[in-house]
């Protein structure tokens, strides 16, 4: 695959570790890792649009996506290759040309229709065997940046986002 028209992630297991804590008010907690905004920011500086999709219905995940100004992000999904599909057509490109890191078996459909898929090294191994890319790290771990990074690594370099960094840093100050 060349270097993906759009990448689209999966949250609970990818950006998290899959836990969902909950207080005696029955708030809902989870525990992202800041590591991979910069996977985020890698994707701004390769002018590739990044689309959350996630089976949750959670405010928490709106609010992480806001904060990291991710556009698109689509909450309560339960049929991800038919919104895949969806947000390919809009944006006038195929699934061949989508990079998509999921983690479990509500993933593995759009895994195994993508033209570049990859999970965390902590998904269950019948789903692990189904995917172009098996990362070294957990969901939670900064699995998504591992995730980008390849990319980086494979079309680019990590010393043109290091600068592109330091010039976004110098015209902010």
């Amino acid at each position: 695959m060349a270097l993906p028209k759009l990448v689209i992630t999966d949250i609970d297991g990818v950006w998290t570790d899959g836990s969902m804590y909950y207080d005696d008010t029955n708030q809902e907690f989870k525990r992202f890792n800041t590591s991979d905004s910069v996977g985020v920011l890698f994707l701004k500086y390769l002018e590739i649009p990044l689309v959350i999709m996630t089976g949750e219905n959670t405010q928490i995940v709106q609010r992480r996506a806001n904060k990291l100004k991710v556009e698109h992000v689509h909450l309560g999904v339960k049929n991800k290759l038919k919104l895949a599909k969806e947000v390919c057509a809009a944006h006038n490109i195929t699934l061949a040309e989508v990079a998509f890191i999921g983690d479990d078996i509500n993933d593995l459909e759009l895994l195994q229709h993508v033209g570049f898929s990859a999970v965390p090294s902590n998904a269950p191994s019948y789903v692990k065997d189904k995917v172009d890319l098996l990362l070294e790290t957990k969901g939670g771990d900064g699995a998504f940046r591992e995730f980008v990074e390849y990319f980086v690594q494979k079309y680019s370099s990590i010393d043109l986002m290091l600068q592109r960094y330091t010039e976004e840093k110098n015209l902010r100050q």
